[in-house]
C-alpha cells in the first residue's frame, strides 16, 4: 500500500492548492511578529518627563508662568541633567502662596531663606508631567521612577504567554486538530488584543497581554506545522524559511505603522485586529491530512488529498484508498512521550538547548548592538533588513550539503564571533562591529533552521506538541537574556559576549549529534523516528519501498 509521501507526490507536493495555503498562513507570521515586538513602539520613552506638584502648578497659573518657568520650580535645580533624582523628586517646601508676603518675582524668597539649591527635596506624590508627541503606555500608567521595571513586566508577560501557549496549544493541536487550534488562537489574539488596547489600569494591561501571548503562539506554531505537513520534503525546507521571512517582513511593517499611529491604543488595535481575518481561513485552508491518518480518520484524509489533486491539475490513481494508515493505536500526546524512547530523547534534550541558545544569543546581541544612530523607526527597520541575508544563505546552502552542517556551522560561528569581539579592544571599534554583525547573522540562521528542523525530527502524532514544547525554551530564554545581559555587563561590559560565545559553541557541538533529514519524508510514527540513522534498518526500508530509494537518488541526499 502507498505511503501517505508517495501519495502526496502524486497529488503534487508543492502545487497551485500547497502555494495557496503556504501563502495565506505566512500572513501569520506577519502578525506574530507585530506582537513580538510591539512594546518598544508601545512603551516608547517620553521626551521628558518631571514631577507634578499641585501648589507648583497653582502657582503657575497665578503667576502667569510658562511651562518652562513652572518646570524650574519643579525639577531640583542640582538635578536638571534628568537624573532619576532630579525626574522622580520636587522640592519639599510650602509656597505660601495665600500670604501677604508672596511674590511671583520671588517665590522662593517668599517662602524660605534658603535658595533653590539648598531646597530640601521629596518623592514625587501628585504625578507626572510628561513631554511627547505620541502616547505610550509610560504615560498612561505612569510607568516611571521606581515603577519603571513595569515596563519589563509587560513584555515579560507575553513571553511567559508565548511560552504557556507553547505547552497548553501545542497539546490541544495535536489532541483536536490543527485548524481549528489555529482559528480558536487567531480569535484569541484579536479579542485579548481589543481588551489591551482599553485595558481601564495596568494590570488588566498585563493580564490580557499575557492572553495574548498565549493565543498567538498558538497561531504562529499551528501555521507552520500546518505548512510543513501539506507539502512534500523537498519543498519543507524553503516553506520553512520563507515563512520565517514573513515574520521579518513583519519587523520591517511595524515600525511604518507606529509612525503613522500616534496613540499606543491606535498601534495596538492596528496588530491585533487583522487576526479576526484568519477566521475566513476555515472556508481557504484544509485539516492536515497527515494528523487525519493518525487519528485513524483515513476517510477525511483521503477527501483532502483528492482536493488536492484535482486543484493541482493531476489524478490520483485508483490505488491511492489503499494508503497506509498507522498501526499505532491512537493517542494523546504527552510530555512522557518526548523522553520515553531513546532517540526522541536525545532529539528533545538538544532541540531544548538549541531553542534557549538561539533566543539568548539573538535577543543579548540585538539589546548589546542594535543600531546606535538615527530615528527609532529608521533603526528598527535596518536591524529587520540585517536578517534577510541570513534566510538567503540557507536557501542557498541547505538543499546542497544538508541541514546538519549549516545548523551546526551557524551556531558555532556565532560563538566564535561573539568570543573574538569579546577579546578584541574597543579603540578597535570597527571590528568589533564587524564580528557581532557575523554573530547576529550566524545566530539568525540557526534560529530560522531550528524550525523546520524540529519539525522534521517529530513523528506526525507528536509534532505539533513536540515543536511547541521545545519552542517553549526560546521564549523562557528570552525571559532571561535581558537580566543575563545587563546583570553581567555591570561586572564586566565584556563577560555576557563570552556567555554568548560559550553556549553558541556548545549548541554546535550537540546538533552534530542529530540525524541528516534532507530528502526524508517526515515520520510518521515514533518506531521511524527511533530508526533515523540507522543504516541496516534504513537499507532494508529502502529495498521495501522503492520510491523511496529513487526518491533519495533523485536528490542526491542519504540516510
Amino acid at each position: 500500500m502507498p505511503t501517505f509521501d508517495e501519495v502526496l507526490q502524486e497529488a503534487g507536493e508543492f502545487g497551485r492548492y500547497q502555494k495557496r495555503v503556504f501563502l495565506l498562513l505566512c500572513m501569520t507570521g506577519i502578525t506574530f511578529a507585530f506582537s513580538f515586538v510591539a512594546i518598544v513602539f508601545l512603551a516608547q520613552k517620553p521626551d521628558s518627563y518631571w514631577c507634578r506638584s499641585s501648589e507648583v502648578a497653582e502657582l503657575s497659573r497665578t503667576c502667569r508662568w510658562s511651562s518652562e518657568e513652572e518646570r524650574n520650580y519643579t525639577v531640583p535645580r542640582n538635578h536638571h541633567d534628568q537624573s532619576d533624582q532630579g525626574l522622580c523628586n520636587t522640592y519639599n517646601i510650602t509656597w505660601n502662596i495665600n500670604t501677604s508676603l508672596f511674590s511671583c518675582e520671588n517665590p522662593v524668597g517668599s517662602a524660605t531663606n534658603l535658595s533653590l539649591e539648598e531646597l530640601p527635596i521629596k518623592p514625587c506624590e501628585d504625578g507626572w508631567v510628561y513631554e511627547e508627541h505620541r502616547t505610550t503606555i509610560i504615560s498612561q500608567y505612569n510607568l516611571v521612577c521606581s515603577d519603571a521595571w513595569k515596563v519589563d513586566l509587560t513584555q515579560a508577560s507575553i513571553n511567559l504567554g508565548f511560552l504557556i501557549g507553547a505547552v497548553i496549544l501545542g497539546y490541544a493541536a495535536d489532541r483536536y486538530g490543527r485548524k481549528v487550534t489555529y482559528l480558536i488562537s487567531s480569535f484569541g489574539v484579536g479579542l485579548c488584543g481589543i481588551i489591551v488596547a482599553f485595558a481601564p489600569n495596568f494590570y488588566v494591561f498585563v493580564f490580557f497581554r499575557f492572553l495574548q501571548g498565549i493565543f498567538g503562539k498558538g497561531t504562529w506554531m499551528t501555521c507552520y506545522v500546518i505548512i510543513t505537513e501539506l507539502v512534500g520534503s523537498k519543498q519543507r525546507r524553503i516553506v520553512g524559511i520563507v515563512v520565517q521571512m514573513f515574520f521579518t517582513l513583519g519587523v520591517m511593517i511595524i515600525p511604518g505603522i507606529a509612525y503613522l499611529i500616534p496613540t499606543w491604543q491606535g498601534i495596538q488595535l492596528a496588530i491585533v485586529l487583522p487576526n479576526f481575518l484568519f477566521l475566513l481561513y476555515y472556508w481557504f485552508i484544509p485539516e492536515s491530512p497527515r494528523w487525519l491518518l493518525i487519528r485513524k480518520e483515513k476517510d477525511q484524509a483521503l477527501r483532502i488529498m483528492g482536493d488536492i489533486a484535482k486543484h493541482n491539475g493531476r489524478y490520483l490513481s485508483s490505488d491511492y484508498c489503499q494508503i497506509t494508515v498507522p498501526d499505532e493505536e491512537v493517542s494523546n500526546p504527552s510530555c512522557m512521550d518526548l523522553v520515553r524512547t531513546p532517540q526522541v530523547r536525545k532529539f528533545t534534550i538538544i532541540l531544548m538547548y538549541a531553542w534557549f541558545t538561539s533566543a539568548i544569543i539573538y535577543q543579548g546581541l540585538v539589546m548589546r548592538l542594535g543600531i546606535v544612530s538615527g530615528s527609532l523607526y529608521t533603526d528598527f527597520f535596518i536591524s529587520a533588513v540585517v536578517e534577510l541575508p541570513g534566510a538567503i544563505l540557507i536557501l542557498l546552502s541547505i538543499d546542497r550539503i544538508g541541514r546538519r552542517l549549516p545548523f551546526a556551522l551557524s551556531n558555532a560561528g556565532a560563538g566564535v564571533a561573539c568570543l573574538i569581539a569579546a577579546a578584541i579592544p574597543t579603540d578597535v571599534l570597527w571590528l568589533k562591529i564587524t564580528l557581532a554583525t557575523i554573530g547576529r547573522l550566524g545566530i539568525t540562521m540557526a534560529f530560522e533552521m531550528v524550525y523546520f528542523i524540529n519539525t522534521e525530527l517529530y513523528p506526525t502524532q507528536l509534532r505539533n506538541f513536540g515543536v511547541s514544547l521545545c519552542s517553549g525554551m526560546c521564549d523562557l530564554g528570552g525571559i532571561i537574556a535581558p537580566f543575563l545581559l545587563f546583570r553581567l555587563a555591570e561586572l564586566w561590559v565584556e563577560l555576557p559576549l563570552i556567555i554568548f560565545g560559550v553556549l553558541g559553541l556548545v549548541c554546535g557541538g550537540l546538533v552534530v549529534l542529530l540525524p541528516e533529514t534532507m530528502g526524508m519524508p517526515l515520520p510518521e510514527t515514533i518506531e521511524e523516528v527511533e530508526n533515523m540513522g540507522r543504516p541496516k534498518r534504513n537499507d532494508q526500508r529502502q529495498m521495501d519501498t522503492p520510491f523511496l530509494d529513487s526518491h533519495l537518488i533523485s536528490d542526491g541526499g542519504s540516510l
